[in-house]
């Protein structure tokens, strides 16, 4: 047997560690990842704002959200926010959870009612990452009490 130490691994040999991954948490859960992404096009049909996340396990996890500079302070991030949230209740999810960096949106997220349950220090030396939690089903309202 050997170590391998890559920056450059066969996509192969990746999607191979990952579906193991899976596989043994299936024994534990239910498969019922799906994308939800939510756009925000001009006339020409060009995104000018997105939201890219997924589903699975009664979570929405919020992985990116992005508005054009030129279309920054109109509300439309919020407007992101509550769409995809509206879809995760539809789908029956009860939480939501994202991370974001101090040079980010933290205190946007704060608005929309997100909690901080964590925070990594340290990076590039400077920034901090923190990870924030809301509930958005029915019935959980004590989680964004805590």
């Amino acid at each position: 047997m050997r170590i391998e130490l890559t920056d450059q691994p066969l996509e192969s040999d990746e999607s191979f560690v990952i579906a193991q991954t899976r596989g043994y948490n299936a024994t534990f859960t239910e498969r019922d990842v799906r994308p939800l992404c939510v756009f925000n096009r001009n006339d020409s049909g060009e995104i000018v704002a997105g939201l890219t996340g997924r589903t699975y396990w009664n979570y929405l996890e919020v992985e990116f959200l992005w508005v054009s500079e030129a279309h920054r302070g109109l509300g439309i991030a919020t407007q992101l926010m509550e769409k995809a949230e509206s879809e995760a209740i539809a789908r029956g999810c009860q939480f939501s959870q994202l991370d974001t960096f101090s040079f980010q949106a933290l205190g946007f997220y704060e608005r929309l009612g997100y909690r901080e349950f964590g925070r990594l220090n340290g990076f590039c030396g400077r920034h901090t990452r923190h990870f924030l939690s809301k509930a958005i089903g029915t019935g959980v309202s004590q989680l964004n009490k805590q």
